[in-house]
Parts: C-alpha cells; structure tokens; sequence
C-alpha cells in the first residue's frame, strides 16, 4: 500500500472562493418552477447544462436573467406543461422539471432526456414514485407524460430499488405542493 507522509508545520491562510456546483443548481433551477416569485441564485457556473436549463424554464414560462454570476428567475407566468423533445435531449436534468411541473400544474409532458451516457439511468424509478403519489404517467412516441387523476397524496414513505438523487429529488419536487 502506497502512503502520502506529508510533513509540515506551516499553517493554512487566505481564502477560496467556492463557485457553485452544476449538480445543485440544476435540481434548484426547476424547482423554481413551483415558485411565483423570484428567485436569485448566485454562485452559479456559466456552463452549458445550466444555459439549457435556462433555456427550458423560459419555455415553460419563467423569466430568466443572467447578472454576472448570479441568475434571476420569476416563475410567475409558468403555464406551460411540455417541454419539447428537442430540449429534453440536450440534457439528463431536463426530467427534473416533470416533478415540479406535476407539482404546481398537475400535469406535465416532457421529451425522454438525453445527455450524457453514464452508465444505464432510466426513468423508471421517477415514474413509481410519481405513481405512488397518484398520478398517472405513460410514455408515448418519446414523450413522458403525467397527470393527477386524483387527488395526489403524498405517502408518508416511497421505497425506491435502488439508490438515485435525481428520482429523489424529481419524487420530491413532485410530493412538495401536495396537501
């Protein structure tokens, strides 16, 4: 086994600057979909996953500014549902705004999201739990869509096969605005 002895005695001094990380921001930029009001999120990386985000949160109906790096988003118009197929390939995290859109519209319609190719990541955990809240959801000519055909209920506990932030984070977008 390989060691790394480091010897010192010198003190840390100074200060870094954090910049905010792709894989927070994403799941905060569509949550601001259940939001009327603006949100301001600063520290955010200028990268493209976050451009495309932008990009389908104004198609949905959201006002999105860039001020250096801070964004600035009022999800006060949101009454879009689909979010085209054309989009929703550009990016994995484009399935993250089908929570927050069933959340605040009860009802939703994305393309299957595309992205990178890590490993097999299917949508399969976000529709259970979409179901276990009550809403139906059905895939067709590569669109994604779900609707509250009752009233969603909010279980108290939602077992998914194996680990996923992103289910989790879609599942409980989706669960937030339920009474």
């Amino acid at each position: 086994m390989e060691r790394l002895l480091v010897r010192g005695g010198k003190g840390l001094q100074g200060e870094v600057k954090i910049s905010g990380s792709k894989n927070a921001i994403l799941p905060i930029m569509a949550a601001s979909l259940m939001s009327s009001g603006e949100i301001v999120l600063k520290g955010v990386p200028c990268l493209e996953d976050i451009n495309v985000m932008s990009e389908a949160l104004t198609i949905l109906g959201c006002g999105v500014k860039r001020e250096q790096d801070a964004l600035i988003i009022r999800g006060g118009n949101v009454d879009h549902f689909e979010l085209p197929e054309w989009i929703s390939r550009r990016m994995r995290a484009s399935n993250l705004v089908m929570g927050a859109l069933l959340a605040r519209l009860k009802y939703s319609r994305i393309g299957l999201p595309g992205g990178c190719a890590i490993g097999s990541r299917p949508m399969d955990l976000h529709i259970k739990g979409f179901r276990a809240l009550g809403y139906e959801i059905k895939e067709e000519h590569g669109l994604l869509e779900g609707k509250a055909v009752m009233s969603p209920r909010a279980q108290q506990e939602t077992m998914l096969d194996v680990p996923s932030v992103g289910a989790t984070e879609n599942i409980m977008m989706a669960a937030a605005m339920t009474p």
